[in-house]
């Protein structure tokens, strides 16, 4: 007896809410919720660091508590503009090698393809690709694929920016589609976080679904690195959303840095990876928050970001607690692998000098440090780091 095929379009959820267009906001004066006491400090605020949402993410917000998580990702604050840290915090200028193309380890190259965001979060370590006369983003790609064409040890490319999913599909198509000329390139990254910020990003667009599905094959797949900061941006249409990546052949795993006050806490980390790996989209990394220009008010201190993420992953089942907690540092993602009383134990997970990859650091416990370069290592060397100007790539 014979089988019925099963459809191959449309591909969509059985629990598919129903698709909206969502309505963009790019002036703090626009939304009601603030108190006008309020609005003229965050128009300051959003003068410098530019201010982006919607009305579906703004309707996720409980305005009756001043500490909702999701108001602090989104809603300027006027410690922003204390003066603290660097707008290039990882020195990604060092590590650029043509125009929108960053090349730190052998085997990867970011593509920084778009300059927009869907929204943008106050704490982004890139808030610098958002300011007036910025000009590190490319839109015409042409030379950032001849570079990873020309160095065959590119096997993976991250389309970022900015978020790669505010592009239009038939753009988002030529680039993947060239990328995929190069039989070197083994599997396409896309950094966004679209699926937090319009659910209906991909559902609604069948021409992406097609496009996902003819270029993430059996021996070349695409990845989403979805960007969920915490379990309230995991609605509904959320979860639909990435559902419809995975019925695209997608493979999805989330990465996000601990935030001050929206998931600086171990009940509210575990919840959001418990419900990621139920769905699909496996934690990767937490990122230690980059001591980034404007940053100050969403910084946790390394040794409390290390205690919070332990116990959330002490609650999880094993692919919950796949995630790695990691620098971004200039020199490499430096793995922060256990604390004690007295010190704190790290190793380059990544490294910018091939030769620093798995290298193990020892520092001395500093509760008060944020960042690498705040330690101090115990084999009397002094402040880390110990290897900046290496460039490992060039060939």
């Amino acid at each position: 007896m014979g089988t019925t095929p099963l459809p191959l379009l449309p591909i969509w959820s059985e629990m598919e809410p129903p698709s909206r267009r969502v309505k963009y906001v790019r002036d703090p004066d626009k939304v009601t919720q603030i108190p006008e006491s309020e609005k003229a400090i965050l128009k300051r605020v959003a003068e410098k660091y530019v201010f982006r949402a919607n009305d579906y993410y703004l309707e996720l917000i409980d305005w009756n508590d001043p500490h909702d998580p999701i108001k602090q990702l989104i809603i300027p604050r006027e410690e922003e503009l204390t003066d603290w840290g660097k707008l290039d915090a990882s020195n990604e200028e060092s590590v650029t090698v043509s125009h929108g193309v960053q090349h730190k380890y052998a085997d990867t190259a970011l593509l920084l393809c778009n300059e927009v965001c869907g929204a943008y979060c106050r704490y982004c370590f890139r808030k610098r690709l958002f300011m007036e006369g910025n000009d590190e983003v490319s839109n015409d790609v042409s030379d950032g694929l001849n570079y990873i064409a020309s160095h065959p040890s590119i096997t993976n490319v991250l389309l970022t920016g900015g978020d790669p999913l505010l592009m239009s599909t038939r753009r988002l198509s030529e680039i993947i589609s060239a990328l995929r000329d190069i039989d070197h390139v083994k599997i396409i990254r896309i950094g966004s976080k679209m699926p937090a910020f319009d659910p209906w990003r991909l559902t609604k667009d069948q021409e992406l679904q097609a496009v996902l599905r003819k270029y993430s094959t059996p021996t070349k797949r695409i990845y989403l690195m979805a960007h969920f900061d915490h379990p309230r941006e995991l609605t509904d249409a959320a979860i639909a959303g990435i559902n419809c990546f995975i019925r695209n052949g997608v493979i999805c795993v989330n990465q996000c840095p601990i935030i001050r006050g929206v998931n600086d806490d171990s009940e509210v980390l575990a919840d959001m990876y418990a419900t990621l790996s139920h769905i699909g989209c496996t934690p990767y990394y937490l990122f230690q928050g980059r001591p980034t220009a404007g940053n100050e008010p969403y910084e946790v201190p390394l040794v409390r970001s290390w205690e919070i993420f332990t116990e959330a992953i002490r609650r999880g089942s094993g692919l919950a607690r796949r995630v790695r907690f990691v620098m971004s540092h200039e020199t490499g993602k430096v793995e922060v692998l256990a604390v004690d009383e007295h010190h704190i134990f790290l190793r380059y997970h990544r490294a910018k000098n091939p030769a620093d990859c798995g290298r193990f650091i020892i520092c001395k416990r500093d509760d008060e440090a944020y960042w690498l370069d705040d330690l101090e290592s115990i084999d009397g060397l002094g402040s880390l780091p110990l290897t900046t100007d290496i460039h490992a790539n060039d060939e």
